[in-house]
């Protein structure tokens, strides 16, 4: 909204107003992706609570209708959901992402390819069994990324429970990110930081590492549970 000229924003707030309150994406219960306007919990103002919404149909920075079809986001795991990506995934932030005709089409299957803006942890020095106290001291540091999903092979071909994770998400070039690591000297706590993502210079997510769900200091401590983390192994840490 801010690169809009002042008399277009009071006219698409006094809209907004109008016809939404609170605008959400999510993932419900079915599996498929949502715009919708948060239902809010009697006791709350803050859609971070918010655990159904009203489906939005259109494009809300245009013409849009809020429907009477509520839909329900998906549950906060209890642990984090770990899942790999090849090293032919990672790529520059400056590079093409290839999506081969075989991910654009399947006969008459199409769908779209879509964004997730992530923070980017470096690891340092091997790390196995550690606690959440001693997670930062194994990280080199930190970067941003670019998870790139094809929603119809992660989703539509695979589904929950068992979504199509390496074949919705792990093709080459996959996984830009960069273009520096910035050193936990300069970044103490990972959890004070702002992500956005931009689409054609439309802000698409703009939030803070506060609201993760599970922290830095937690995902490289669980991931290292069973699993041998090495040096320059890198984890993009989910949306």
């Amino acid at each position: 909204m801010r690169s809009f000229s002042g008399s277009i924003f009071l006219v698409c707030a006094l809209a907004l107003v109008v016809n939404a309150q609170r605008f959400v994406r999510f993932i419900s219960t079915d599996g498929r992706e949502y715009t919708g306007d948060a239902i809010l919990p009697s006791d709350t103002t803050d859609a971070f609570h918010s655990t159904r919404a009203k489906v939005i149909e259109g494009d809300i920075l245009g013409n849009f209708t809020i429907t009477s079809q509520v839909k329900a986001g998906q549950p906060i795991p209890g642990w984090p959901i770990l899942f790999f990506k090849p090293f032919t995934a990672l790529n520059t932030p400056s590079d093409p992402i290839p999506v081969t005709t075989g991910y654009q089409t399947q006969g008459n299957f199409t769908s779209t390819m879509d964004y997730e803006t992530e923070l980017v942890v470096v690891i340092k020095k091997k790390a196995f069994n550690i606690s959440d106290d001693e997670a930062l001291d194994h990280v080199l540091g930190f970067s941003v990324g670019h998870d790139v999903s094809h929603r119809g092979w992660q989703i539509d071909r695979g589904g929950e429970p068992q979504p199509q994770f390496s074949m919705g998400k792990g093709a080459d070039g996959w996984a830009p990110w960069g273009p520096a690591i910035v050193s936990t000297s300069i970044i103490p706590d990972p959890q004070t930081l702002n992500i956005w993502t931009k689409v054609n210079g439309v802000t698409m997510q703009n939030d803070t590492t506060a609201n993760m769900i599970f922290g830095v200091k937690h995902l490289v401590s669980f991931f290292s549970m069973g699993i041998t983390l090495l040096p320059g192994d890198v984890i993009f840490t989910g949306t």
